[in-house]
């Protein structure tokens, strides 16, 4: 039987070859490592999003016996938004198969499987990078594709974009206790934004130079001052593999991101993007099923991966793809600092 024939076998199934790639170790993103973002799939294109700005008001007192007042009850809204469709095309040619041969207990198709697997564990990886991406995107409050396409969720959700925030970080000599009540101050203005909405704690991501003073500002060192939890700072620049380092200060637990594309950082050096964690269905990512015939109305999956001949029966084709839409539900609360000198 010829060796190309074992891509009709069911271990090249479209079920088959998304379990395996659903399967390997792909490099994670941070975000995606903390679980912020409940993770859903749904059997359509798109997701529509009920949206009901309910209304707090203080009740006055009436008669006892008389009418109670009516309170607004708040307008809903319906949006739909479209799930990204992103895909890797890739191939496995004839030639490549020809010179594997089964060794020990191994079959061919175990051989060429292998293969196909390091194909789509690279394809993977970039389609890994762009859901972290679109994450960092929606903490943001701008998510940004490759192609340059953005979706603006301030503008989405009809809410006005919260105004930068700045941290003088660079002056030598503060004014006493000015920082931590800057990290109070924006803990509020998050509260205020959720609306009575409980949350566990406020997070902070930054680029290089906004961590790099902010670990370095008078005001951080003094806390840590002769306190055992100033090993703690010392070892702020440890890196996991997907940060650089964190520490919390006022509040607020602060991160140093680690990942760009190319030469340009996911986080702009001097900037911080400021969000609550522990809100439930605030940051949100939907999983689209594929755009294949047997896939079409099932429950979308974070990945698909399927093979088919070459029309000239050269070599096989390989899709890697994932239909990913990720969101904050409630951009209002998303707040951006910038480190000044």
């Amino acid at each position: 039987m010829p060796m190309l024939d074992i891509f009709n076998s069911d271990a090249f199934s479209v079920t088959s070859l998304t379990d395996a790639i659903n399967k390997l170790k792909f490099v994670p993103g941070w975000l995606g490592s903390r679980g912020l973002f409940t993770e859903s799939g749904v059997t359509t294109t798109s997701v529509a999003i009920e949206q009901k700005n309910n209304v707090l008001a203080l009740v006055p007192p009436t008669p006892r016996g008389g009418p109670g007042v009516t309170l607004d009850k708040g307008k809903r809204s319906l949006l739909s938004i479209n799930v990204p469709h992103f895909e890797v095309n890739d191939a496995v040619y004839a030639e490549e198969v020809q010179n594997i041969r089964p060794f020990g207990q191994e079959s061919g198709e175990d051989s060429v499987m292998r293969l196909v697997g390091e194909r789509m564990q690279t394809d993977g990886q970039s389609q890994e990078a762009t859901i972290e991406y679109s994450r960092i995107g929606a903490v943001k409050g701008i998510v940004t594709y490759a192609d340059g396409s953005t979706l603006n969720l301030y503008t989405l959700f009809g809410v006005a974009q919260p105004a930068e925030i700045a941290f003088d970080l660079g002056n030598a000599n503060p004014a006493s206790g000015v920082l931590r009540k800057l990290c109070a101050s924006v803990t509020r203005s998050i509260a205020v934004a959720l609306d009575g909405t409980p949350f566990t704690g406020v997070e902070a991501i930054c680029g290089d130079a906004f961590f790099d003073d902010l670990i370095a500002h008078p005001e951080v060192r003094a806390t840590y001052t002769n306190w055992l939890a100033a090993e703690e700072l010392r070892q702020g620049y440890v890196s996991s593999g997907q940060i650089y380092g964190s520490f919390p200060f006022g509040g607020i637990l602060w991160t140093n991101y680690r990942g760009q594309v190319g030469t340009t950082p996911f986080i702009a050096t001097d900037k911080c993007h400021i969000f609550a964690s522990g809100v439930p269905g605030l940051f949100r990512t939907y999983f689209a099923p594929a755009d294949y015939f047997d896939t079409v109305n099932t429950l979308g999956q974070a990945r698909y991966a399927r093979q088919y001949m070459m029309q000239n029966q050269k070599g096989v084709h390989l899709d890697v793809q994932t239909n990913n839409l990720n969101i904050c539900t409630r951009p209002g609360t998303l707040f951006q600092g910038r480190r000044t000198a």
